[in-house]
């Protein structure tokens, strides 16, 4: 919930083609005994109303866990800007009274545990329009917060304008940043390749 009461809807991204991986689900791959949406899915949903899970092909692979599985509705793996359109027009459809979709990358097991209530309050002390998390120098633009009312102008912007890059959306807006120090670990790690399983592994020891 925010200050005002109203929900706000998490939406985890694992729609990813995961080429760095060797392709296949990255999410599934073990840390720590778990698989890494399992961590995500633990940091995520308490800091949301309701928590969905984006991604394509097969939603039965991911019963296990429970959630509202959502798909892309703009073909060929668009990118992450597909799996925000599409929680931000699930949010529409089904929790109407939501003013924000925060999302979170699968593939990230350490994120903070206040990200969501830290973006929510940089945009209404701000007055901007958009958040993401940002650590040291670099911006984490899939951790990030999106106002429901901006579905139908993301989605005219991916149809009919091929708009794919996420900076190039949020550019469009006022956007704030909310900063976290990037040392001694930075929270928003994330895994893209085999070596990044290790350094994790160490990171969780």
């Amino acid at each position: 919930m925010n200050e005002a009461g109203a929900p706000i809807v998490g939406v985890l991204l694992a729609g990813g083609l995961s080429r760095r991986m060797g392709g296949g689900d990255k999410c599934f791959r073990d840390l720590a005994g778990r698989p890494l949406i399992a961590h995500a899915i633990a940091r995520a949903q308490p800091q949301v109303a309701t928590l969905v899970l984006n991604a394509n092909g097969d939603a039965a692979r991911f019963a296990a866990f429970d959630l509202p599985f959502v798909a892309d509705s703009i073909p060929d793996h668009a990118g992450p800007l597909a799996g925000v359109l599409a929680a931000l027009e699930w949010a529409q459809a089904n929790l109407p009274e939501a003013e924000y979709v925060a999302s979170f990358p699968s593939d990230a097991p350490f994120f903070p545990t206040d990200l969501v209530e830290r973006l929510h309050r940089a945009v209404v002390d701000s007055g901007a329009d958009t958040a993401c998390a940002r650590s040291g120098d670099r911006a984490h633009p899939v951790f990030g917060l999106w106002p429901v009312r901006h579905a139908g102008g993301l989605r005219a912007a991916m149809v009919d304008e091929d708009l794919r890059r996420v900076d190039a959306w949020t550019g469009r807006y006022r956007h704030v940043y909310v900063d976290y120090p990037s040392q001694p670990r930075d929270p928003f790690f994330n895994i893209n390749k085999p070596a990044d399983v290790d350094a994790a592994e160490a990171l969780v020891g």
